[in-house]
């Protein structure tokens, strides 16, 4: 199979301004540390073929030699393997500290820690309360039938696509399948479109379920970088997602286009078309995962991917949602819009996971997603008055701490000074904060200069919560004062 290279533009531009202080060490080595920094926040990918040092040199103005050198030192410090009869690929160093893989949700500890390693809100107790009685109402004409349905119940399939059709995506009931929540969805799709071994694409950073996800199945995700820090237009590198399909020849991609989680961000309209048009000329199936697409704070999402899609009936874009974010997170209530002859062939493997989502709380899910307006309304001013006080926070407590401010979602991304968030995390419960390190939302080392800090908690909590942060990160200096420092 032929290496995915990585393109020289994008790597010349996330270097930025690399040379600045090439009067203290040089040039070569000033160009090394750069592109490690790169790996290490995820920019670079894991198993990329870096530029031809040909092409790097003409393209950042420096001798080859310069170029050669850099390589061999990020070779000498294992951010390059070298395989027999192919191209050096980039890795990360056997005795770094930053791996990802598997992380646990550790239990938070007594004395009143704050949890900042969920980005989920409370539920709103009296709408849940509500459509839970409904339900239970609703469910005496299903105590007569053996309750199993593995595409849904048609009152919920039906408000779903209603949703849909709504939002500028003509829909049928029969292109809907209810799920155990949208993990689950993801799990089936996983099931029907990824063999073992086979590329998946995703959004780097991304949701870490869905790597824990695509890894369960034995696929290989594949890498390509949001930059937050360039905004909504231009986060998504589309050129990037093209080339890493072709390359790699990945039959499905992953992405978040609608606030994203981690980082907020909100693809575009134009956007949206160039990426249906990708997965149609890649035969890639596009999956989109929608549940974080009602809590737009700032502006709604421009519509679903599958609406920019050439034909919206065929199974090019495919699209997950779910009640958890919008309403609570133990309503385990999704759903996957597709062709109907894929919904049928999801229905048949479901058999081996399950035979149905649970009916009250599809019937719950079904009342509230029947009148959500008021509610919705209310949760999104809730999270945009968090929102500002997490902001204010951090400029408070850790001001030298950068974040791009999202147009929606429930968290900040924050790029810290040093690279120490696993070391920061696993500190940080002493102090009485709870995280999720950066590496957890990246694949295999990448993000140990980033935290995500939610906006799910009261205004009091995240600013408590915060400062205790900043504790956690100062104590990280140690004795000497100085800025903390990742040891690779």
């Amino acid at each position: 199979m032929l290496t995915r290279a990585l393109g020289t533009r994008s790597l010349v531009r996330d270097l930025g301004r690399w040379r600045e202080d090439t009067g203290r060490r040089p040039t070569y080595r000033a160009l090394a540390d750069g592109i490690r920094l790169l790996v290490h926040d995820g920019r670079v990918p894991l198993g990329v073929a870096l530029p031809s040092e040909r092409e790097l040199a003409t393209a950042l103005e420096v001798s080859r030699t310069t170029i050669t050198s850099a390589y061999t030192v990020l070779r000498d410090e294992g951010y390059l393997v070298t395989r027999q009869g192919a191209r050096s690929v980039v890795a990360m160093p056997a005795t770094s500290t930053s791996r990802g893989g598997a992380h646990a949700y550790l239990p938070v500890p007594d004395g009143g820690a704050v949890d900042l390693s969920y980005a989920a809100m409370a539920a709103p107790v009296d709408d849940v309360h509500a459509a839970y009685a409904d339900a239970l109402d609703q469910l005496q004409r299903f105590l007569p039938t053996h309750g199993m349905e593995p595409l849904g119940v048609d009152v919920l399939r039906a408000q779903v696509a209603q949703r849909y059709t709504a939002r500028g995506l003509p829909t049928d009931p029969g292109q809907i399948m209810i799920t155990s929540g949208a993990q689950h969805a993801l799990r089936l799709l996983l099931g029907a479109l990824a063999a073992p071994g086979e590329r998946v694409l995703v959004d780097h950073p991304t949701y870490p379920n869905a790597l824990e996800a695509i890894r369960h199945v034995g696929a290989r995700a594949v890498p390509v970088p949001v930059r937050h820090e360039y905004g909504t237009a231009d986060a998504w590198d589309l050129d990037a997602i093209r080339t890493a399909a072709r390359q790699t020849a990945a039959r499905m991609a992953y992405l978040v286009p609608d606030f994203h989680n981690p980082t907020g961000m909100c693809l575009d309209a134009a956007g949206r078309q160039r990426l249906a048009d990708i997965a149609h000329e890649t035969r890639m199936t596009l999956v989109v995962d929608e549940t974080m697409v009602d809590l737009w704070l700032d502006a709604p999402s421009p519509g679903p991917v599958a609406a920019f899609a050439r034909d919206t009936a065929r199974a090019d874009v495919v699209t997950v949602g779910s009640a958890a974010k919008s309403f609570w997170g133990g309503l385990r209530v999704g759903w996957i819009r597709a062709d109907p002859a894929l919904v049928s062939r999801l229905a048949g493997a479901r058999a081996a996971v399950d035979l149905g989502t649970a009916v009250i709380d599809q019937l719950a899910a079904a009342r509230l997603l029947a009148d959500d307006g008021a509610l919705l309304d209310a949760r999104r001013a809730s999270l945009r008055s968090r929102r500002a006080a997490l902001v204010d926070a951090v400029r408070t407590y850790l001001p030298d701490w950068t974040f791009t401010v999202g147009p929606g979602g429930l968290a900040l991304w924050l790029r810290m000074p040093a690279p120490v968030s696993t070391a920061l995390a696993a500190t940080a419960p002493a102090h009485g904060v709870v995280l999720a390190a950066g590496p957890r939302f990246g694949v295999e080392g990448a993000f140990e200069r980033f935290l995500r800090i939610p906006f799910a908690r009261p205004e009091s909590d995240l600013r408590t919560g915060v400062e205790r942060i900043a504790h956690a990160y100062a104590a990280l200096a140690g004795a000497t004062g100085r800025e903390p420092e990742l040891v690779v």
